[in-house]
């Protein structure tokens, strides 16, 4: 596997200026600054921009791809964004000399795959419609549900990891990456059934529905088994869904880098399509599954777009969770309250900003203030966390404003 003089050229050129960029004494201060939020002591709130809506973000070239091999144009999208973000909405990013090229590690999955019709406003944009087709509507269906096999290509991992080294030396450290196992078993369910299915059985057919999940879980749970004993997993975590995961308690004592554990590493899990179900509901369908999952790791954030706020309590019960979510339909206030000192109140803010027109910078402003006020009433670690961004209406800038009001928000 070799790569052209351009290719190479390109992909040092940029990697040169990332190199420069991880050099900047900022990036250390802001790695603390995360450590400190994670340990609960924090010196302010945080701030993150993830899963961008790129394809609406290209200005002047910026995220153009100008290799021609798929290797390399894979580093370059990663090197482009980079760039892009630190210049336009910087945030509180974190810039390694790092360069992450995943080990080859290969998955049989769990048997079912996702059968469903779609619905596509604009063909540009990966988020659709979706309406699944059940594919577990009896006992016999349970079967279709497989315990994955885990393999590693050493010999693929390999010659990627050459070819890397050829094109980084001396500018950027080559790390090959492992997996960080999350769990989410309902939101899995939902792909494989439909919500009506799943919710319905959740009141008519509980066993069946407890059944289902349990059969997930062991495979799951025999996933992260075989990835952890064949030395699989990832090492030096740098986010945690869509947030720093920069802490001194982790790894664990013990920790070995040529063969990482779960408990040397965050997870997270949710259940979105929980949303409308009531506390006692969730709790039952979940926490005996979820539970277990999070006992094996050093850290954890639980939740996503599901509104938590009247869910504590269960939540509470999650051994190692460290990050609550709290999603744009949350009331911040009751949320606060009850989140207290005890964890990181991770809010979400609501994305819908950037889609409506005219657009309000101004309400941006009052909303990340009404979430800032509240976590400084009742004491709580706050991060600002801008996720799902799916349209910006084709304006950039939008977001680039974002993150300047964020910012101006919390070192205000």
């Amino acid at each position: 596997m070799t790569t052209t003089t351009q290719d190479r050229t390109t992909l040092r050129e940029l990697a040169g200026r990332v190199a420069e960029i991880a050099a900047l004494p900022v990036q250390q201060e802001t790695v603390a600054f995360w450590k400190a939020s994670n340990a609960l002591k924090p010196l302010r709130p945080m701030v993150a921009i993830d899963q961008v809506c790129w394809h609406e973000m290209n200005v002047e070239d910026e995220l153009t791809l100008r290799c021609e091999d798929a290797f390399c144009r894979g580093l370059e999208g990663g090197l482009r964004r980079t760039l892009y973000c630190w210049r336009h909405m910087r945030a509180d990013m974190v810039v390694e000399p790092v360069v992450e090229v995943y080990k080859a590690i290969r998955n049989t999955g769990f048997g079912l795959g996702v059968l469903e019709e779609r619905v596509v406003t604009d063909p540009r944009n990966d988020v659709v419609s979706h309406h699944y087709i059940d594919q577990l509507q009896t006992e016999a269906d349970l079967g279709k549900i497989r315990v994955p096999e885990i393999s590693h290509d050493e010999a693929a991992t390999a010659e990627a990891e050459e070819k890397a080294h050829a094109i980084f030396d001396g500018l950027l450290q080559v790390r090959m990456q492992g997996a960080f196992p999350v769990y989410a078993p309902l939101d899995m369910i939902v792909c494989w059934r439909g919500a009506e299915p799943l919710l319905y059985d959740m009141a008519d057919r509980p066993e069946f529905m407890h059944r289902i999940i349990a059969r997930l879980t062991e495979a799951q749970a025999s996933m992260l088994d075989q990835l952890e004993e064949q030395g699989l997993l990832g090492t030096h975590q740098q986010t945690i869904h869509c947030t720093g995961a920069y802490t001194d308690e982790l790894p664990a004592p013990g920790y070995n880098p040529a063969h990482p554990r779960a408990r040397d590493l965050w997870t997270f899990g949710m259940s979105q399509i929980f949303s409308t179900v009531s506390p006692a509901m969730h709790e039952e369908f979940e926490l005996p599954y979820l539970g277990p999952w999070f006992a094996r790791f050093g850290l954890g954030y639980y939740g996503c777009c599901e509104p938590l706020d009247k869910k504590l309590a269960m939540v509470r019960k999650y051994p190692r969770v460290r990050k609550i979510s709290q999603s744009p339909w949350v009331d911040v206030e009751y949320g606060a309250s009850q989140i207290g000192r005890d964890f990181v109140f991770s809010r979400k803010p609501s994305p819908a900003f950037l889609a409506w027109d005219p657009w309000d910078p101004a309400a941006v402003e009052r909303d990340l203030r009404e979430t800032l006020d509240a976590c400084v009433r009742h004491g709580c670690p706050c991060e600002l966390i801008l996720k799902d961004i799916s349209t910006v209406r084709y304006q950039p800038r939008r977001l680039w404003e974002w993150s300047e009001i964020a910012r101006r928000v919390v070192e205000g």
